[in-house]
């Protein structure tokens, strides 16, 4: 009975330890739910944007911003050689073998018609269009330099131009009006320069570029209201040449000689380009920037600086235009003017705070006059040999060992 009984006990004893075994095991563990696995961002298209080095960082800042703000390009800023013959000579060799290795590309303003009427430039009329804008919203001068047989072919970069420096405290305030409003004419100006030479040891009259390079090229284009008096335009350089209120060697001067010319206190007018004012501002010279003004040339200034087109054999157009349309726009001619004090190439920023603020040169009245008065050097194919017709033939006219006629003809067999 015992026996019984204690089998009994230790049957009942096991079933309940394996009761409470069960029910002390935790429960499994549910299998974990995988989080669906993220997209890959999209890549990029890349654009690649042929151009020089800038000495400030404005184009990085122009790269950045865009970059930034662009959810379907990025901008990949392919480095040129600061040699421009040799850049255009590197462009040209890429451009003509149809490769498409730039997408967007600065140029000099004198290779735009070159390279247009090769086929190489992608023409810019509808994206102008489709933005809104009007060619005239740009620089004159950049946008005629890219203008080809009707078509635009470029929007500005940055412009530069000549134009008229003047010793502000020499020239009387009632001249000094007719200059900054550009209410005078080439005579007028040679009148003037007899009137004031010699005043606070002035040597000189007038100074400018007569020497048989590009320099010429661009007084000459002044001199003819941009071709359109191509015979009356030498004519009136001669009288300049030969009144006496030039430097007897004028026909040797570049912007060096003209320069020092005027900063050295020779001189009450001059025509060069921006970057003397500068110099003027540095305070090394005799001629401070407080004793200086501006004013637009009697027929405007010729353009100079980098203009930008869409190369016709871009494998990525739509990128491209949509980069060149932001480097050119207000956007990025703004970070171009603000941070590296360059001259705007879109015309409602020469009354932006900002841009004001970063360029002095645009606070005065007269140059912001001359800047609204560029005017283009020839648009060619064959540029450069009309420029050399250009230099050759009135060079010399000027130096007595051409004829006057004879000259003229020469130059507008070539500008045609």
């Amino acid at each position: 009975m015992k026996k019984r009984v204690l089998s009994i006990f230790l049957m009942a004893f096991m079933v309940l330890s394996l009761t409470v075994g069960c029910q002390s095991q935790p429960a499994p563990a549910a299998e974990p739910t995988a989080a669906p696995a993220a997209e890959p961002a999209a890549e990029k298209t890349v654009v690649k944007f042929a151009v020089q080095a800038d000495s400030t960082d404005a184009l990085n800042k122009i790269v950045a911003a865009f970059n930034e703000k662009s959810e379907l390009y990025s901008v990949e800023a392919i480095i040129m050689t600061n040699d421009s013959g040799q850049m255009h000579d590197q462009l040209l060799n890429s451009l003509s073998s149809k490769s498409g290795e730039y997408d967007v590309i600065s140029m000099d303003v004198v290779w735009a018609g070159e390279f247009a009427s090769a086929g190489y430039l992608q023409p810019v009329d509808e994206l102008i269009k489709t933005k809104g804008w009007l060619p005239t919203d740009f620089n004159a001068g950049s946008m005629a330099s890219g203008k080809y047989k009707g078509k635009n072919y470029v929007l500005p970069y940055f412009p530069d131009l000549g134009f008229l420096y003047y010793r502000s405290d020499i020239v009387s305030s009632e001249d000094a009006a007719k200059l900054t409003a550009g209410g005078y004419t080439w005579s007028d100006l040679l009148e003037m320069a007899k009137k004031y030479k010699g005043k606070n040891e002035t040597k000189y009259g007038h100074v400018y570029q007569s020497n048989q390079y590009e320099g010429l090229t661009c007084n000459l284009n002044e001199f003819t209201a941009n071709w359109t008096d191509v015979k009356g335009g030498l004519e009136m350089m001669k009288k300049f040449t030969t009144s006496g209120v030039v430097p007897k060697d004028l026909l040797v001067y570049t912007e060096g000689e003209t320069h020092n010319a005027f900063l050295n206190g020779e001189s009450v007018f001059a025509r060069n380009w921006p970057y003397m004012n500068g110099m003027a501002a540095s305070g090394e010279y005799k001629v401070k920037v407080e004793q200086v003004s501006y004013a637009p040339l009697p027929s405007g200034g010729t353009v100079g600086g980098w203009i930008l087109g869409v190369n016709a054999n871009s494998q990525n157009k739509a990128g491209a235009e949509d980069f060149l349309s932001f480097i050119a726009g207000p956007e990025g001619q703004k970070i171009n003017a603000t941070v590296g004090s360059y001259l705007p190439g879109f015309n409602a920023l020469l009354k932006d705070a900002d841009v004001l603020k970063a360029n002095k040169l645009l606070s005065n009245e007269g140059f912001t006059n001359a800047l609204g008065a560029t005017i283009a050097r020839p648009v060619a194919a064959n540029y450069s040999e009309v420029s050399d017709t250009i230099q050759i033939k009135a060079h010399e006219y000027l130096s007595g060992n051409g004829e006057l006629d004879a000259a003229a003809e020469a130059i507008s067999s070539q500008l045609k």
